[in-house]
């Protein structure tokens, strides 16, 4: 029977969606779980998995085109089925097709609407791989890309990276080349137009610092057993299925959510929402913003399992393919900057959730122990939270139920 596939909402907020290339042309058999289309959303460009398995009978809405969520896009059927009474089903009237953002801006970040506006300079390259050719000083168009299409991966960046073979980018209007690993300087002032993802970003981080009363809590943790645990788990493992620091924070927080569920909550209307699952979100830098990649039910999973979810899901971020299940449905999020030697901060609380954790980098520094000075392993969490679904003592309890997980991290394999 056919079917019609609508614009998902991908998001709590999201209004509308870009439909910007459509992976399966009409008359093509789709099974279920492949790709259908590409859309993008305020946060990313969002593969889109057929909910069933058939004929792609008919595209209702062009590439490029913005409609609202719930708009139908495609009929999915069998090869001979009518198919004109749902073809009226169709949008009577959508949205014109996305202007492309400025060529002259590539730096604004998230992918454009527009599937013109994907190549800039003319070379197909994932925006991780035109992260590292910048910082690398080299030049996209001198790489062969071995990529689907011909498209240049960070696999590619990285072998001429590592084999000296660096195309020189050179430095406009003045005859010199850049350095490795510093980029050419602007010539004049640049004005970009912010990606959508910039734009959401703003506008949610916006409200959340003026609607939301957020309070903070720091704690200062001994991390000692953590650092020693997790680097004889390493050795056990393969180089591709290391455990981080990131990956027990991630699974001690779904722990502690479960005897705090007022943290694992969120506001609709005047109700408190409690949620059964506990689904935390990690913050990933990406081209032009940050995404939150989710862990489903991280309060039932095992640690390797977790460590290669997250592993994956940051991965498909940062190479501009992620599913909708990647970023959607946290319940509490992590943001971790101690990869960049950041020792603490304080997050935004990513709206409608109760709380963030910010994680600081892992030191060895200088403690006090029975009266004497030693070398000590500590790692600084902040709490940010929501004082309309909970308070201090109740956020101070969390975070001692989260040292406990942490301090003593055998406590994780359990």
């Amino acid at each position: 029977m056919a079917t019609i596939i609508a614009m998902p909402k991908l998001g709590f907020d999201m209004a509308e969606g870009t439909l910007v290339r459509w992976v399966r042309a009409e008359g093509e058999t789709v099974n279920k779980g492949e790709v259908l289309a590409e859309i993008e959303t305020d946060k990313a460009t969002v593969e889109v998995e057929a909910a069933d398995s058939g004929v792609v009978r008919k595209h209702l809405v062009p590439e490029g085109t913005a409609v609202p969520i719930g708009t139908p896009i495609a009929i999915l059927g069998t090869a001979d089925e009518p198919i004109e009474s749902l073809s009226q089903a169709g949008p009577a009237a959508v949205a014109s097709p996305a202007q492309p953002e400025s060529a002259a801006a590539p730096t604004s970040g998230a992918a454009p609407a527009a599937p013109s506006a994907r190549i800039p300079g003319g070379v197909r390259a994932s925006p991780l791989a035109r992260r590292m050719a910048s910082e690398n000083a080299v030049d996209l168009q001198a790489i062969p890309g071995s990529g689907p299409g011909g498209r240049v991966t960070k696999r590619d960046i990285a072998a001429a990276v590592s084999s000296g073979r660096r195309p020189a980018v050179p430095l406009a209007g003045t005859g010199e080349y850049a350095r490795p690993g510093l980029p050419p300087r602007l010539t004049q002032d640049e004005v970009i137009s912010p990606s959508r993802l910039r734009l959401a970003i703003s506008r949610r981080m916006t409200s959340a610092k003026q609607q939301v009363p957020h309070f903070y809590l720091t704690a200062d943790l001994d991390v000692a057993q953590l650092v020693q645990l997790r680097a004889e788990a390493n050795a056990a493992l393969p180089d591709e299925s290391r455990l981080s620091f990131h990956d027990f924070v991630v699974r001690a927080c779904a722990l502690s959510l479960r005897a705090f569920p007022a943290l694992n909550a969120s506001l609709e209307g005047d109700r408190i929402v409690r949620h059964a699952g506990i689904h935390v979100g990690t913050a990933v830098a990406v081209e032009g913003g940050l995404l939150t990649v989710v862990t489903r039910d991280a309060d039932l999973k095992p640690l390797p399992v977790i460590s290669t979810e997250i592993r994956e899901a940051t991965g498909r971020a940062r190479d501009g393919r992620v599913r909708p299940e990647d970023i959607e449905g946290s319940t509490f999020t992590v943001s971790n900057l101690g990869m960049f030697d950041v020792d603490e901060f304080i997050a935004i609380i990513n709206p409608p959730e109760a709380a963030i954790l910010a994680v600081g980098a892992v030191r060895e520094v200088p403690v006090v122990a029975a009266g004497q000075i030693a070398a000590g392993w500590r790692m600084k969490v902040t709490l940010s939270a929501d004082h309309r679904l909970t308070d201090g003592a109740e956020a101070a309890h969390w975070l001692q139920h989260l040292r406990t997980y942490l301090e003593h991290p055998l406590r994780l394999f359990l």
